[in-house]
């Protein structure tokens, strides 16, 4: 069976090589008996590749149970997982089979296996060692055959260096390894499947599908989709319930689109004949020109601090640059610049010229100290010692003062 006859038989639906590829190490791994670790983002259907390898092997008449670890508490997991005898634990009225003694000639879908207890993972692995468990409250070994694919979305080596999730198990479980690729990286598959939502939910409500103009496509396609095929759907369906219009276009599209910053939320330029859209090097330049804004300023400040000494200085500056010089967070280091790519190469020349006034302050900063120490010391004569005015004074928090006053050894 070639992957375009699975893709039919499984109801798969997009053409990304990635998608591909997963498909056909499936194919090719399920006649066999070894483990498989499928792993990608959650919601990109991991749970469709355990169904291909257990319908393409000789399992396929066996017992197929997917198991999600992590909805299943960890007091009540091994039970579920292995059995129990009766009286072994409060409420345990009776003997119960767990899901390996259950699926015994079939196959065992573990997903989130990532969320099982250490002890849990410790019966796994000698299930995946000797084919043998025993049931919670026995001491009567069981014999078992089962097929194990297991599934998660964490980033298993982190878990296995932070104490989460035993090194040898995971190479037990990580035989096969099968990637499943994110919505984003499959490119013209993200509409085919909005499509095949777009029909499904017509049907099932009975009213016409919805359309997407050209510019609500290109959205679709260029939106980062971090809950993958399971957003997809979901926003598919809000727009068929709630918009009258059938025709969507890219401004409404955004509308449904979560616009959390840490999320790629795609915009919607307007034309470039109209001059109103920003490329690259533009707003390059504008980060540019305001970080040689705020330095300006910082060096004019410390020009006026070292040229007078009156003990009025500290009434007269102004307190947005005084917490320049005092915050926690003030830029200090040309590392946090925009990093240049080769798109920016023609910025070059303006690129250097940013440079210019950190290199300045780099060899000012003696100075800066002193000057930063004297200051303190005025604000704390001006208001006989009371750190929270003195704090106020000089535009920063009275926590900071504190941490001042130590490093400055201020009695």
């Amino acid at each position: 069976m070639n992957v375009q006859q699975i893709k039919q038989r499984f109801g798969l639906i997009g053409n990304a090589p990635l998608l591909d590829r997963a498909i056909e190490i499936a194919a090719q791994v399920a006649p066999t008996d070894i483990s498989v670790m499928v792993t990608g983002e959650s919601g990109t259907g991991k749970e469709s590749m355990p169904q291909i390898i257990h319908q393409l092997s000789h399992r396929k008449h066996g017992k197929y149970i997917a198991v999600n670890c992590g909805a299943i508490p960890e007091g009540t997991i091994d039970s579920e997982l292995f059995g129990h005898e009766k009286g072994s634990f409060t409420g345990a009225t009776e003997a119960r089979k767990g899901y390996f003694e259950v699926a015994d000639g079939g196959t065992i879908f573990l997903d989130e296996v990532a969320e099982l207890p250490l002890t849990t993972q410790v019966r796994l692995l000698r299930v995946l060692e000797t084919g043998e468990f025993i049931r919670v409250g026995s001491s009567k070994v069981i014999k078992t055959d089962v097929r194990i694919v297991a599934a998660s979305n964490v980033n298993i080596p982190i878990a296995i260096n932070e104490g989460k999730f035993r090194e040898d198990l995971y190479y037990r479980l990580n035989s096969v390894p099968i990637d499943i690729p994110a919505l984003r990286n499959r490119g013209e598959d993200i509409h085919l499947l909005f499509r095949k939502f777009v029909s499904d939910f017509a049907e099932k409500y009975r009213m016409p599908p919805i359309r997407l103009s050209d510019d609500a496509v290109a959205v679709l396609e260029r939106y980062n989709w971090p809950g993958n095929i399971r957003q997809l759907k979901n926003i598919v369906e809000q727009i068929s319930i709630i918009e009258t219009n059938r025709e969507i276009d890219g401004k409404l599209l955004l509308t449904y689109l979560p616009t959390s910053p840490d999320k790629q939320t795609p915009m919607l330029l307007k034309d470039a004949k109209q001059g109103e859209s920003f490329s690259e090097r533009e707003i390059l330049y504008k980060v540019l020109f305001d970080l040689k804004s705020d330095v300006t300023e910082l060096k004019q400040l410390l020009s006026d601090v070292i040229k007078n000494s009156d003990s009025d200085l500290t009434d007269n500056l102004n307190p947005n640059l005084v917490r320049k010089v005092f915050s926690e967070e003030r830029v200090t280091s040309p590392l946090q610049l925009p990093e240049k790519t080769s798109s920016y190469l023609d910025a070059e020349e303006d690129y250097n010229d940013a440079l210019e006034p950190y290199e300045e302050l780099k060899e000012e900063s003696l100075s800066l100290a002193d000057t930063e120490k004297d200051l303190i010391q005025k604000a704390l004569q001006k208001h006989k010692n009371k750190r929270k005015n003195a704090a106020k004074e000089l535009g920063i928090s009275e926590r900071t003062l504190y941490r001042k006053i130590k490093e400055y050894q201020l009695s």
